[in-house]
């Protein structure tokens, strides 16, 4: 599964050679624009949710949270890290994927894997731009950032 976040209004052609080959995209908020989630689409099923700086009827039909099942993992999807639900692992919560800090991580917290893809969209600061990638099989799950090459 293909991670992205906080495109902010753009595609970059980078982005979407990355993310080729995945089953689905998962988007975790600051999306910027329809278009990005279209462009996404042609690669894969794409679940977004909705970021702070998402706004107008096109992002007001995109959901604050998103629960999905992947290989039998449960997945929850927040642009903000604060907004994940304080007792995930009680929560059933396998995987915690956001967005909102333009930061890659990928980090194991009593045993809920938490990821942020970091940014596609502008550069920020000197944080890389990158995507990331969710690998469950046979039930074991991991996840890879995948800095990408811009000028």
């Amino acid at each position: 599964m293909g991670l992205i976040a906080d495109t902010h209004a753009l595609v970059r052609p980078e982005a979407l050679d990355a993310l080729a080959g995945v089953t689905r995209i998962v988007h975790a908020g600051d999306v910027g624009a329809p278009e990005v989630l279209r462009a996404l689409a042609r690669v894969a099923p794409v679940t977004a949710v909705r970021g702070n700086n998402d706004h107008g009827a096109w992002a007001e039909r995109l959901p604050e949270t998103a629960r999905i099942a992947v290989g039998g993992r449960r997945v929850l999807v927040v642009h903000e890290k604060t907004h994940a639900a304080a007792r995930t692992p009680a929560a059933g919560i396998d995987v915690v994927v956001t967005g909102h800090s333009h930061r890659p991580l990928v980090e194991w917290r009593d045993g809920v894997l938490f990821v942020n893809p970091g940014s596609a969209g502008p550069r920020r600061f000197k944080l890389p731009v990158c995507v990331g990638r969710l690998i469950v099989d046979k039930g074991h799950v991991e996840a890879e950032v995948i800095p990408l090459t811009v000028s």
